[in-house]
């Protein structure tokens, strides 16, 4: 570590040459004023003039340099400036051209996650190249870990693999998940799942070869996972089957996002199928829950959306009894077919399905092909059934109660009770 403090010394020192000063400041001079006063010009108008103005600022450091080494001085770090600012405007330029074939939503990730640390690190890695030899720092040793000493290099590489890995695998794994489903001709679910072993088996082949390129004791690191198995194996048991059903959920397909499953009677629409749980939305509150995977092999779920999205709605709803029921039952039928939202086919139906106490009761069944919109259909066709039975003079009746008082009894009505007298006084009292 003592070396590794020596070496950023010396770095301070070279950085505080005149000659070197001079390559910084002004490069450094340029980048501020193209931040400052160019690029927020440009945000205005579209990617491909900014994409020129980034062009522009790489020709005004490659010619800086140009002008210090007409001046007789050494120009390597102002070229080197110039280079890495060049190269980032040929990544710019790629992600121009991949804009025109592919959704941005995926190349913004692709840049965000992967493409932008790739290319810090490429930044750090030559500049460190150019103010000493890399391949020296790199050696420098740090301190043990597991019975193997760390150097430079191995803690560069414990740090950001593990990074890179799961970035590796979140967008191009995506693309390659597609590209099997075209291959081989199979459903959307069992491709996610591919994606996710595929995602899981890189990211494992990559942490054993950093372990064999770092250099750890590997029989140390068994130790002591084999002791910490049976503690930690009785607290993630509940992790492990949630991750077995994600992966079982997934190959299946009875459960995937877009699919719309009835919780607690109520419409929710599947957003994401993860290995520990299941992110539904609820349309009514605008809520999500998470519901672990096993749970859908525990309980009964209620999908419309497993063979297809039609789903069967039923409106209950009573007529007087002086209405003709066949009358009736055409009147609701015609309803249907004109509310929006209701199909066509399968076509609306309507019957007579009992007498009750103060009306006759039908039930209108209709088909439905958006699960999550049934309650605003049905309230539409409520709406309307009731203008169509007013403008039809078909009575909607309710229970009424009669309260019937007996008749006055013949004969005058009983007198009150007369108050009782007050008693006597004793005429002998005072």
């Amino acid at each position: 570590m003592n070396q590794l403090l020596f070496e950023i010394v010396g770095w301070l020192g070279f950085l505080s040459r005149p000659v070197v000063l001079l390559q910084c400041l002004t490069a450094g001079a340029f980048a501020l004023a193209y931040a400052l006063w160019v690029q927020p010009r440009l945000k205005t108008h579209r990617f491909r003039v900014t994409v020129l103005g980034a062009l522009g600022l790489w020709l005004v450091l490659r010619l800086n340099g140009l002008v210090i080494e007409r001046l007789g001085y050494p120009a390597g770090l102002a070229t080197y400036f110039a280079q890495l600012w060049g190269i980032w405007v040929l990544l710019s330029v790629v992600r121009l051209l991949l804009l025109t074939r592919f959704p941005a939503r995926q190349i913004q990730l692709l840049y965000s996650r992967l493409v932008q640390p790739l290319f810090l690190l490429l930044v750090a890695g030559s500049l460190v190249n150019q103010l000493a030899s890399l391949r020296d720092v790199a050696d420098i040793p740090l301190f043990p870990l597991f019975g193997s000493p760390i150097t430079t290099s191995n803690l560069v590489l414990l740090l950001t693999i593990p990074y890179f890995l799961v970035a590796f695998a979140a967008v191009p794994l995506v693309w390659l998940g597609h590209l099997l489903q075209r291959l081989f001709r199979f459903s959307n679910g069992t491709r996610d799942a591919a994606t996710l072993v595929l995602r899981y088996l890189l990211v494992a082949v990559g942490v054993l070869w950093l372990m064999h390129r770092v250099g750890l004791n590997t029989g140390a690191i068994a130790a002591i996972a084999g002791g910490l198995s049976v503690g930690i194996g009785f607290g993630i048991k509940e992790v492990f089957s949630n991750f077995i059903s994600g992966l079982w959920l997934l190959f299946e397909g009875s459960v995937r996002p877009g699919s719309v499953l009835f919780i607690d009677g109520d419409p929710c629409e599947v957003r994401s199928l993860g290995l520990r749980a299941a992110v539904l939305w609820r349309g009514r509150d605008n809520a999500e829950l998470v519901i672990p995977n096993q749970t859908f092999f525990t309980a009964t779920t209620t999908t419309y959306t497993g063979s297809d999205s039609l789903r069967r709605c039923a409106l209950e709803i009573g007529a007087a009894y002086r209405h003709d029921p066949a009358e009736v039952i055409a009147v609701l039928v015609a309803v249907a077919n004109a509310t929006d939202g209701v199909l066509a086919q399968p076509e609306p139906r309507a019957f007579l399905m009992s007498y009750g106490d103060s009306s006759i009761n039908y039930s209108l069944r209709y088909w439905i092909d958006d699960p999550l919109g049934s309650l605003s259909v049905q309230s539409a066709l409520g709406q309307a059934i009731w203008q169509a039975f007013s403008a039809g003079g078909i009575e909607i009746p309710f229970p009424q109660r009669v309260l019937h008082r007996p008749d006055d009894a013949s004969g005058p009505a009983p007198s009150p009770p007369a108050p009782s007298p007050d008693p006597p006084q004793d005429p002998h009292q005072d």
